[in-house]
């Protein structure tokens, strides 16, 4: 899917159509503090932690892509419900 960098869309906090400015969004790095990630430890603290099992599988065929829009007119950003897709590029227009 090709999506324009630029797009004119709705903005809510200045409640109008403008110029937005579209980035896809990149995940940030995880905090060991949170109580998953402290529960994680505890479990896999012994053994290989489950990176050497028989089970099949992979990566799967669609990712949800992301997307940031913000506003050139006063620069805040917000998001929308993610989508599908195969392949996704920002391409100028």
């Amino acid at each position: 899917m090709k999506m324009p960098k630029k797009m004119r869309t709705y903005c809510p906090s200045c409640k109008s159509h403008q110029e937005h400015e579209v980035e896809r969004v990149k995940k940030g790095r995880a905090s060991m503090l949170t109580r998953i990630e402290r529960q994680k430890a505890r479990s896999f603290g012994i053994g290989n932690r489950g990176k050497f099992s028989k089970v099949p599988g992979g990566d799967k065929p669609t990712k949800r892509v992301n997307l940031r829009y913000r506003c050139l007119k006063c620069k805040k950003a917000h998001q929308r419900a993610c989508f599908k897709a195969q392949k996704f590029d920002l391409v100028e227009e």
